[in-house]
């Protein structure tokens, strides 16, 4: 989460931020039996406020600051992917979209240093998009598999998704959609966990629910299940996955 209380304004801004998201994962960890991963860094629409408070070019920097620090986390094995990062998922200036363009492709360049995922954070996903995409991560060096379009339509086929790997937000609608057309996707809920926003987008649970009902309903079937919650995220984020 963007954690705008723990805002500075200066090149330290995603420290405070990174270092309580670590923490959260810890303590659920310990309280629980659930396997916690965490991926980091700066969430693309903080450019819009930092431009206005500081300027493009400080806030750009801050931005790829905050990209080189997630990299260390990576590094050091505490965080298991870059993002979200990506740009607005909604229209703005010129030049806030230039810089998001910027950030991105930097972004993509630490990931194919490191060898790890990017989970990206865009406008709507079309195939349009993502092929704009996917010759972004090909000029880093980015194999595209690699690159998790978040909260993305059922954009399964590769003639679609141009080799990105889609994270399909876990809709009946989107699903059903989803498996029509195979079962190279992993599921999402993007939930929030706001206060002021009870259950957005989807609710915590939603995943397994619809999985459930899905397989009543004949609509997936077991080995379709682990392919989608087991052997993706391993290929793609380099992880166990205990079913």
């Amino acid at each position: 989460m963007p954690y705008h209380d723990l805002r500075t304004w200066d090149v330290k801004g995603y420290l405070p931020i990174y270092q309580r998201t670590l923490e959260l994962a810890e303590r659920a960890r310990k309280a629980t039996s659930v396997e916690i991963y965490v991926t980091l860094g700066p969430y693309p629409v903080d450019l819009i406020t930092l431009e206005g408070r500081v300027g493009i070019e400080k806030a750009e920097r801050i931005l790829m600051d905050g990209m080189e620090l997630a990299a260390e986390y990576v590094k050091e094995e505490k965080a298991i992917a870059l993002g979200e990062i990506g740009r607005p998922h909604f229209h703005v200036d010129e030049i806030i979209w230039d810089a998001s363009n910027r950030i991105m492709r930097y972004g993509m360049e630490l990931a194919s240093e490191l060898n790890c995922p990017l989970v990206l954070h865009t406008e709507s996903t079309t195939p349009e998009v993502c092929r704009e995409l996917a010759l972004m991560a090909d000029h880093a060096g980015l194999p595209r598999e690699k690159v998790i379009k978040h909260y993305c339509s059922p954009l399964v086929k590769e003639s679609e998704n141009h080799g990105l790997f889609p994270s399909v937000l876990a809709s009946e609608k989107n699903l059903r959609a989803a498996l029509e057309k195979g079962d190279r996707f992993m599921m999402e809920t993007d939930y929030l966990d706001d206060p002021r926003r009870p259950g957005a987008v989807l609710g915590i649970k939603t995943v397994p629910k619809k999985t459930l009902k899905l397989l009543d309903d004949d609509l997936i079937t077991e080995k379709e299940i682990l392919r989608i919650h087991k052997y993706n995220p391993e290929r793609v984020y380099g992880i166990d996955v205990e079913l």
